[in-house]
């Protein structure tokens, strides 16, 4: 039997019930960075934006709690770049990318680790204490010093401080030493966070899932093994999807409401393919030359246009002109998330 074709607003609509963008859900922050398998924090206040939006009653010192007592920590792991996860999450994700030639796996990494460890012993290390001791005692210097610095402070579990992840960020460049996390088995590990991915994120192509997780290609194939049976679709391209059983699929025609996404929100970054969330023609204005990803809104389920904050209140900078429902839900939308702002 060939698989069922998934049109690109099913694929929407599937991916908007998985992050809680059709519908809010009474979640805890530590559940919701659980469900979307980490949210990225390379800007404090953005995974604060992510959880109010897809979440009812969120206050922000609930996150900052969960910070503060190391339950959700700030962490070099998926695409290395920074995300908060859960304690949990974090020993499966290091297991997870440990096969993978990441710069934490580098000779000089191995070679510094125990002695950048030993740096952070006694509390909390600047880098440019890690860099100056780098130099002095080893010689290195410039990007070298950085790269290493880098690696040998993942590898030993040296993490973002949390106060670099509060609402009201210090500034960034401190790190604390964590306990070593949970043993897990490599394959078994990459198995889990695939699984949780596609519940996330899914259906999804081969493609995505290696563009979410920038692990190797032999790697994803053996813990997706472990996975079977998975269920399949095409898409309208005819690639294969993959999917875990029982997922939702809404139908195309529920309704999605106005939601707005902070910078690097996972959803336009989980995908090789960013359709079904980000029409191609806006891509360039989204997701900038140098990393950068803009605050964007949902019309209908579609990234419709920007928006920022000036003295309070939220502006939109719309791709094309919106229909007077559209423009109604924005403010509407807009209000609530200044409340949030300001609370």
């Amino acid at each position: 039997m060939s698989e069922r074709v998934l049109t690109l607003r099913e694929l929407n609509r599937a991916t908007l019930a998985r992050q809680l963008l059709l519908e809010r859900k009474r979640l805890s922050p530590a559940a919701v960075i659980e469900r979307l398998v980490g949210m990225q924090a390379q800007w404090p206040a953005a995974p604060y934006v992510g959880i109010w939006t897809r979440t009812t009653s969120f206050r922000r010192e609930a996150l900052e709690r969960n910070l503060a007592s190391a339950a959700v920590v700030k962490a070099t792991v998926i695409r290395q770049t920074l995300h908060l996860v859960t304690r949990r999450d974090y020993a499966l994700l290091r297991a997870a990318l440990s096969e993978t030639n990441f710069p934490w796996e580098t000779s000089d990494a191995k070679r510094l680790a125990p002695l950048v460890r030993a740096l952070a012993a006694a509390g909390p290390v600047t880098t440019a204490e890690a860099l100056a001791h780098l130099e002095h005692e080893h010689g290195l210097t410039g990007r070298k010093a950085r790269l290493a610095w880098r690696g040998a402070r993942v590898r030993v579990n040296l993490l973002h401080h949390h106060e670099t992840a509060l609402w009201d960020a210090r500034p960034g460049g401190r790190f604390v030493a964590l306990e070593e996390p949970e043993t897990h088995d490599p394959t078994e590990a990459r198995a889990e966070i695939l699984r949780r991915y596609l519940a996330a994120f899914g259906p999804a192509s081969r493609r995505d899932i290696g563009a979410w997780s920038m692990m190797h290609v032999p790697e994803l194939a053996r813990a997706l093994e472990l996975l079977e049976p998975l269920r399949r679709f095409r898409d309208e391209h005819g690639r294969e999807l993959l999917d875990v059983p029982r997922a939702p699929l809404p139908d195309v025609e529920t309704p999605a409401p106005v939601r707005f996404l902070p910078k690097w929100d996972n959803v336009l970054l989980a995908f090789a393919d960013r359709t079904r969330v980000l029409p191609e023609q806006y891509r360039k204005k989204v997701i900038r030359m140098n990393g950068d990803v803009a605050q964007t809104f949902l019309v209908d389920g579609f990234v419709a246009g920007l928006w920022s904050v000036t003295n309070g209140r939220v502006a939109a900078e719309p791709f094309a002109p919106l229909s007077r429902s559209a423009q109604r839900e924005f403010r509407e939308e807009a209000g609530r998330l200044e409340a949030f702002l300001a609370d």
